[in-house]
């Protein structure tokens, strides 16, 4: 439909070539110059990226309508202008005029049943459904006092004075509370971590978003694991990497099982992605079996045992990658999010409704501050863990002697909890929230990513430092791991 076929009071005549471009596009200047008027800005605090291959497209058509404009004697008209001609226009019922696909009249009538062959009005026509655009802008100031000031425990960084100056002050002060006050300021320094992590992914597609959080997820552990390996505490480090794999594996998902159980009777998640993680756990568990037999019933040197965990981590590292390509390439449908609703229970009442909860799986999460500020706050968060996690571990040693507490249950129990503490009640949360996938990809996911990836790399660091780290770990621990993963599986 041209904009003179639109306009019959105007005059002129139309192209043949016009008409077939119409025909194959049939969008007329008001359709291309008013569609954000017409379907109304969505008011929202957050940044939705409109894509480049969408601003060309509205840019090419809003071209060629303000060429069809100046051809047909609109030029200078206002839009307010441009809706008051065509009110002007008269309109008519559906039952009196019919549209064909390409705005042209197949036949009407007027009101006293006189033929009508001109297109009095081309607002009935039916145009092709176009996507939204919402507004541009970021509310960083908002986002970066959500992610500082507005959790739970952001209040521990009132702390972060206090153990600056022990840092500095540490003949003063007792290893016990050094110990203590980088712990404590550790905990909200890893969920901004987390925070600064997700925003930096969302302005990314998804596997490279899927990356960025496999990778900066356990940040808080590599940090730690490093900088105990520094320092020679090898116990440290596999009693850290074992004791956060039994937090996320066995009282994570218990307790999300359990306070999901509270609300539904039945729940339902993706058993096919929970397959595949724990497939790769038990393989993991083998590759951390293997030394410690090698070790005890060969007789073998300590340099031996050394190249069987170097090799078995090189393993392990391929098995990560092959996950990541498994998870973000070539099966991305798989893990994604299943659509069977579960069960509620009749004893308990939810506060949202059903169609709250359709709303917010709708809404598509797009990132509320820039691209430069989540890397600058990722940045600054990364050296500030370093730098409180290095007094933290030369502090385990005095602490340990004064406290009486051994090293394998600061790293067993304690460590675990400073970058898995608000990932556990997010994953609990979550779970009462009957989204037990998400639930389940914290728990077991996380699982994942440290024997895959975080247990591999702190031995190929120490291979780079020349530090001797196996993966020849107490036969008690070994058993409770290979139970812990036969009991989930």
């Amino acid at each position: 439909m041209s904009l003179r076929e639109g306009f019959p009071s105007m005059g002129g005549s139309t192209s043949s070539a016009e008409n077939a471009t119409n025909r194959e596009n049939p969008i007329t200047f008001l359709t291309a110059t008013s569609r954000i008027q017409r379907m109304g800005l969505k008011q929202r605090s957050k940044r939705l990226l409109v894509p480049a291959a969408l601003r060309r497209s509205i840019t090419a058509e809003h071209a060629a309508a303000v060429s069809r404009m100046n051809d047909s004697g609109l030029k200078g008209m206002s839009f307010d202008e441009r809706m008051s001609q065509s009110e002007r226009l008269p309109l008519q019922t559906p039952e009196q005029r019919e549209l064909t696909y390409d705005g042209t009249d197949a036949g009407s009538t007027t009101g006293d049943g006189t033929a009508n062959n001109n297109n009095n009005n081309f607002m009935d026509a039916s145009f092709p459904e176009m996507p939204e655009i919402y507004v541009v802008q970021y509310a960083t100031k908002a986002a970066l006092i959500d992610i500082v000031c507005c959790k739970f425990v952001s209040v521990f960084l009132l702390v972060t004075p206090v153990a600056i100056w022990a840092n500095f002050h540490n003949d003063s002060w007792s290893p016990a509370w050094i110990f203590w006050l980088n712990f404590v300021v550790m905990v909200p320094l890893a969920a901004m971590l987390g925070d600064f992590t997700e925003e930096l992914a969302l302005h990314t597609n998804q596997t490279i978003g899927g990356l960025i959080n496999a990778t900066f997820g356990n940040a808080v552990e590599v940090v730690v694991a490093i900088q105990a390996l520094v320092a020679n505490e090898f116990r440290v480090v596999q009693a850290s990497m074992l004791g956060s794999i039994f937090s996320n594996l066995l009282l994570v998902l218990g307790c999300c099982f359990f306070f999901g159980g509270l609300y539904y009777k039945e729940q339902q998640f993706n058993s096919a992605a929970a397959t595949s993680n724990m497939g790769l756990l038990a393989l993991s568990s083998i590759a951390l079996v293997l030394p410690t037999p090698f070790a005890e019933y060969y007789n073998l040197e300590d340099e031996h045992v050394l190249k069987i965990s170097r090799v078995s981590a090189i393993f392990l590292m391929f098995m990560y990658l092959q996950l990541l390509f498994f998870q973000l390439h070539t099966h991305v449908h798989i893990f994604e999010d299943v659509p069977v609703a579960s069960t509620p229970n009749n004893n308990n009442k939810k506060d949202d409704n059903a169609e709250d909860d359709e709303e917010e799986k709708e809404e598509e999460e797009v990132p509320s501050i820039s691209l430069a500020v989540a890397i600058a706050g990722l940045f600054c968060c990364t050296a500030l863990v370093t730098y409180f996690s290095e007094y933290l571990v030369a502090s385990i040693d005095g602490y340990t002697a004064s406290s009486g507490i051994s090293r394998t249950f600061v790293g067993l129990i304690i460590l675990p909890i400073v970058g898995n503490a608000v990932e556990h009640i997010t994953a609990v949360s979550v779970a009462i929230k009957d989204k037990m996938d998400l639930s389940m990809g914290v728990a077991v996911g996380s699982c994942t990513q440290i024997s895959l990836f975080v247990v591999p790399l702190t031995v190929l660091v120490g291979w780079a430092v020349d530090k001797p780290m196996t993966l020849n770990f107490p036969h008690f621990e070994i058993i409770l791991y290979v139970l812990s993963v036969i009991t989930v599986r």
